[in-house]
């Protein structure tokens, strides 16, 4: 089964949130729908999803989000705006 690593928002230049999933779908819309209202992204209101790469296995995924976390914020906005430089919300794309 594939996994997810993925960056949400809640506005350009905003607070980012990396994740990690197998189901990036399902996940990206409990953010949108805060169903669970006390973490950290439905505190900030982070339901824009601006980037997400598959990958293969578990492993895999959850090393690169750990890496990915490490970065300094400038860093994860270049990869953003590599991959959507325009940030919209890719969610209906998935």
């Amino acid at each position: 089964m594939k996994h997810y690593v993925y960056i949400i928002t809640n506005k350009k230049d905003g607070v980012l949130y990396i994740g990690e999933t197998k189901r990036l779908k399902k996940r990206i819309y409990q953010h949108k729908n805060k169903v669970h209202p006390t973490t950290f992204s439905a505190r900030y209101n982070l339901d824009t999803l601006v980037y997400f790469k598959e990958y293969n296995t578990e492993a895999e995924a959850k090393l690169r989000e750990k890496q990915m976390k490490k970065w300094n914020r400038v860093w994860k906005i270049e990869l953003i705006e590599q991959f959507n430089p325009d940030w919209k919300d890719l969610y209906e794309t998935i």
